[in-house]
């Protein structure tokens, strides 16, 4: 058995790699709106976070009301209980990537949960 997964994105509208890369901690999806599209619900949730990372476009997230432009190499976190919906500008479209984890789950990161190899 090998110790990794590896797969292509295209640009379809929404992949979601859970199922493709056989993932165990985390949910994460690539997502591209067109210009003037926009995911068509507002949601939030009962206990993951999500990270957000703009790949490239611009467009904006509106938050528990509020409204944040978006353009490529931006990052944003969300709270579980935070009310989210995303849009493309009228004028581009926006790549993102999702990243979903349980809040409060990590345990440790980087230098602290890496094992150094000769």
């Amino acid at each position: 058995m090998k110790n990794y997964s590896k797969v292509s994105v295209g640009q379809d509208a929404r992949t979601e790699l859970h199922d493709k890369l056989s993932l165990t901690g985390a949910e994460i999806s690539v997502n591209n709106l067109p210009a003037g599209a926009g995911v068509p619900f507002v949601h939030s949730h009962k206990q993951n976070e999500e990270i957000y990372v703009i790949l490239s476009g611009k467009g904006k997230a509106v938050i528990d009301g509020e409204t944040l432009e978006l353009r490529g190499g931006d990052w944003l976190r969300v709270a579980p209980a935070g009310k989210r919906q995303f849009f493309a500008a009228e004028d581009q479209g926006i790549s993102y990537a999702c990243i979903q984890v349980k809040e409060n789950s990590l345990e440790s990161y980087t230098m602290e949960d890496a094992v150094m190899h000769e």
